[in-house]
């Protein structure tokens, strides 16, 4: 969608709904004011204008080499869109006679391109999942290693709107906009393989076309739109989780604090503005019970609210644990998709009210600091698996997030290992 202005700002639906609603929670914007930015968040068809899970999956899918390139970030209501989606039945009908396919396009290659693209831009965590599970019905294995090892890039924090133009050309692109995402790009874009070189590392052929991404390797990125890239990682827990950490505060990745634990969705509601709540803004937030295997199936709640009586008293970031997901337009230091869930009985299961916890970005770490006896102690149990019907299938084959919480029944196996 096109972006819209409030009091003169610019606003992208829907990094700035979650950002003034805090400031509504906060005391700092009034009921009148919240309604008047509700109005302007969302003015045209669309998908969110700023690099939500909706914008980066569309990137992905052209590092990936399935769309047109060109064609990842054009505005709902541009007249580009109508003629990308001519050129996308026109190579429709082209790849139905040259029989490619995709197993020919997703390969070990175009994924690393992908990672490496998804490590530039800053995109939604949600990509680290739906890429995952992507590579794994094509036989491709992703290790969270590759993202410690592309996570140092720089990503843009400009409106999907404008950098449309940066990325694909066109009139845009000789008109306002010559920023964004595509821009910042450029210093990883080297290391993109790439069909065109003559080596056997190079990517397969992309939709029947070149592909654009590799054009990006002659723009310098500007540097408003550079942003160090160290602020994502991922580490061991003991099988993975992913630190969202876009509009950080660096004082939280290396740090140590009293756990508050919420053990569902509803114990969250229920406490997270009660004025008694035990919590200072030193301590680290936990929210157990919201992974895959977990009765809500792991929602778009990884983005726990700021307590409202620190929220008043002008806490803008904590860190922040669970097993959840998060939504791609939110923001903060947060630690998600922690492996195994805490319904499996994994480690976060264990995880009890004042416990210390430590955290070190450099290290890649994050420890329970709880003695051994005492952690073998607090018995966990995973939940029990339904007698029948899709709720058993569900959790029976469903995975972690490590493997994408895709089907295990989907994915592609080796020949010989019994599932394939």
């Amino acid at each position: 969608m096109l972006t819209s202005r409030w009091h003169g700002e610019r606003l992208g639906a829907c990094t700035d709904c979650r950002r003034f609603w805090a400031k509504y929670r906060a005391g700092e914007v009034t009921p009148s004011e919240i309604n008047e930015i509700e109005g302007n968040l969302a003015t045209t068809a669309g998908t969110c204008a700023v690099m939500g899970t909706a914008s980066t999956m569309a990137s992905i899918a052209e590092a990936l080499g399935m769309i047109l390139p060109g064609s990842a970030a054009i505005p709902a209501v541009h007249a580009d869109r109508l003629r990308a989606a001519e050129a996308t039945g026109r190579a429709a009908m082209q790849l139905a006679a040259s029989r490619l396919t995709p197993d020919k396009i997703v390969t070990q290659q175009s994924v690393e391109n992908a990672l490496r693209v998804l490590m530039a831009i800053g995109g939604s965590t949600n990509a680290v999942l739906h890429l995952t599970a992507i590579a794994g019905r094509a036989g491709v294995e992703i290790d969270l290693r590759h993202l410690n090892r592309d996570q140092r890039h720089d990503a843009g924090h400009r409106r999907s709107e404008a950098d449309r133009a940066a990325l694909h050309g066109g009139s845009v692109r000789r008109r306002r906009h010559r920023r964004g995402a595509p821009r910042v790009a450029a210093s990883p874009a080297s290391r993109l393989h790439d069909r065109r070189r003559r080596d056997p590392r190079r990517a397969p052929r992309r939709t029947g076309r070149t592909g654009r991404i590799a054009r990006w390797c002659g723009r310098s990125p500007s540097r408003c739109s550079r942003r160090a890239a160290s602020s994502r990682c991922s580490a061991r827990c003991p099988e993975g989780r992913d630190l969202q950490a876009l509009g950080r505060r660096p004082k939280l990745f290396e740090k140590e604090g009293r756990a508050i634990v919420f053990t569902s969705l509803e114990d969250l509601s229920a406490r997270i503005d009660d004025p008694e709540l035990d919590v200072t803004p030193d301590d680290f937030m936990v929210l157990q019970h919201a992974g895959p295997l977990s009765p809500s199936g792991m929602p778009e709640a990884g983005y726990l609210p700021i307590p409202a009586k620190l929220a008043r008293a002008g806490v803008k970031d904590m860190v922040r644990i669970s097993d959840a997901r998060m939504s791609g337009t939110a923001y903060g230091s947060i630690v998600l998709h922690v492996t195994p869930d805490a319904a499996s009985g994994g480690p976060l299961a264990k995880v009890r009210n004042g416990d210390r916890i430590r955290l070190s970005v450099k290290e890649r770490r994050i420890d329970l600091l709880v003695a051994p006896e005492e952690l073998a102690r607090r018995k966990t149990a995973p939940a029990a698996i339904p007698e029948r019907g899709y709720a058993r299938l569900y959790r029976r084959e469903i995975l972690q997030a490590d493997r994408g919480c895709d089907f295990d029944f989907l994915r592609k196996h080796p020949i010989g290992d019994g599932r394939a």
